[in-house]
């Protein structure tokens, strides 16, 4: 993988999702760098480890909703309500344009409720409201805008991560249950099995959005490859931001991650698909 990273710019843009991705990258490109010709630059929106001896870096840019939005600062973004410029990617994409091999994902924020548009750079500005769904397409068209007229396939390399998929409800997995992830084991074994977190109309949408692109773009589905691992979230093993209550800590579903993944695990997966798309 250094072979074909030498003298490039690997830049994972996106959500915590995304970020967990890099950092399995990370993990698994390190270890065959020496101590003193590898390092790691914190620069809260633009994370940067760089492996000298092959002048190669592998990055992550935060960029939750692709488009320019308040929730854009790496730690304070748990707010309210979300809201978008979204006709525009000119703030992350002059970090991410000089990056050679660019992985982007764009899906959950948008299953948060809401979303409010502010067409203008006025901070005060007004605000129409759109579902998320109608606003993630708004945000893909501004991206896919900024793909077809910036990228050259022979230069720049530009991937797309589908959705990775949510574990809440074990009733989907073992009708007539109660719970989500916590304590689950082992995979799903059921065939062509899919959950309701995986958003068809969504699917759908990123879809034609990225067909449009043609050759631009490279499709990294993930999405029912990991549908099957129930067992593969964090679940309670996590650093958790705000302070349980003794009510949370005494349920332990009541506070199990079941968004992101374990490291090492279903991430280092995708990652091996990007080795190969390489």
């Amino acid at each position: 993988m250094w072979e074909k990273l030498r003298g490039k710019r690997l830049m994972f843009v996106g959500d915590s999702l995304n970020r967990g991705q890099w950092i399995s990258m990370v993990c698994l490109l390190q270890s065959v760098i020496p101590a003193d010709k590898k390092s790691m630059t914190p620069n809260a929106q633009l994370t940067i480890f760089r492996a000298e001896e092959y002048n190669a870096t592998v990055e992550f840019l935060w960029a939750p909703l692709l488009v320019e939005s308040n929730s854009d600062d790496p730690v304070n973004h748990r707010l309210s309500e979300r809201i978008i410029r979204p006709d525009s990617v000119l703030k992350h994409s002059s970090q991410w344009e000089h990056a050679d091999i660019l992985i982007f994902n764009s899906y959950l924020w948008w299953r948060q409720g809401p979303v409010k548009l502010l067409w203008s750079s006025e901070e005060n500005g007004n605000c129409e409201e759109l579902d998320g769904l109608g606003a993630m397409e708004l945000a893909m068209g501004a991206w896919a805008d900024w793909v077809a007229s910036k990228v050259i396939p022979q230069k720049k390399r530009v991937f797309f991560v589908t959705t990775s998929p949510t574990h809440f409800w074990s009733q989907e997995w073992e009708p007539g249950s109660e719970g989500n992830c916590y304590n689950q084991m082992r995979p799903i074994t059921s065939e062509g099995y899919w959950g309701s977190a995986s958003d068809l109309p969504t699917m759908r949408m990123v879809d034609k959005v990225l067909s449009g692109l043609g050759s631009k773009v490279s499709v990294i589905n993930i999405t029912q490859l990991s549908e099957y691992r129930k067992d593969g979230h964090p679940s309670i093993y996590r650093k958790f931001w705000e302070t349980l209550s003794p009510q949370q800590l005494a349920n332990p579903a009541s506070y199990s991650d079941c968004i992101h993944w374990c490291l090492p695990g279903v991430p280092d997966v995708w990652n091996e698909l990007i080795f190969h798309f390489l």
